[in-house]
């Protein structure tokens, strides 16, 4: 039995001080330890990631941080998750939150990056992009400026068989529309997806 195609087991891990509530995921019950290593190392790395991307932008004073995930896809060997940080710092008009995420096979515990998800030398960016613009019109999504399409590595994340696209807070929309995202069928991509990539997975029949 393939246990690689199954649902991973995750724990929420908690680290509570003042001004401070971080809640994170961590991959448990594996048997291949080492591939549970190298995902929860990865998921760490992020965490910090995000901790330090605040640190950037905050002000100095009593900034309070709040650290949170959710899980998108935890199937077909691919587990795919967002982590999430919001912190203000008095007396700042408005927090700040910024959102990142992973996209994992299970099987090797490799994170997968957006290029790596299609053809090498497909027009994936072009494609994903005029998708995203068709969108952005139907559902009169206001701008900062003229959409210029998404970068190679755009923050994505995949929910069942969708791969979502998203946005950070001020890249391409005011700050009160909150995070952009584009679900965008895989039937739409199927052309374009590697087949053993995570997005591959999702078009598989099981």
């Amino acid at each position: 039995m393939d246990q690689s195609k199954f649902p991973v087991y995750i724990q929420t891990v908690s680290h509570i001080t003042p001004n401070l509530q971080l809640y994170y995921p961590k991959i448990i019950g594996m048997q291949n330890q080492h591939v549970q290593e190298k995902m929860n190392h990865t998921i760490m790395n992020q965490v910090h990631q995000l901790i330090n991307m605040q640190r950037k932008v905050q002000i100095q004073g009593k900034t309070e941080m709040t650290g949170f995930y959710e899980i998108k896809s935890n199937e077909r060997g691919v587990l795919s998750l967002l982590q999430s940080n919001y912190a203000y710092t008095p007396p700042m008009a408005h927090g700040m939150t910024y959102a990142k995420s992973l996209t994992f096979s299970v099987l090797t515990g490799k994170n997968y990056h957006l290029s790596k998800l299609f053809k090498p030398n497909s027009s994936y960016v072009k494609v994903i992009s005029d998708l995203i613009r068709a969108q952005i019109k139907e559902r009169n999504i206001p701008l900062l400026g003229e959409f210029k399409g998404i970068k190679p590595n755009q923050d994505f994340y995949i929910a069942d068989k969708a791969l979502v696209i998203y946005f950070q807070l001020y890249e391409i929309t005011p700050y009160y529309v909150g995070f952009p995202m584009f679900p965008i069928s895989v039937y739409k991509l199927q052309d374009l997806i590697m087949e053993d990539s995570p997005l591959g997975k999702m078009l598989a029949d099981i």
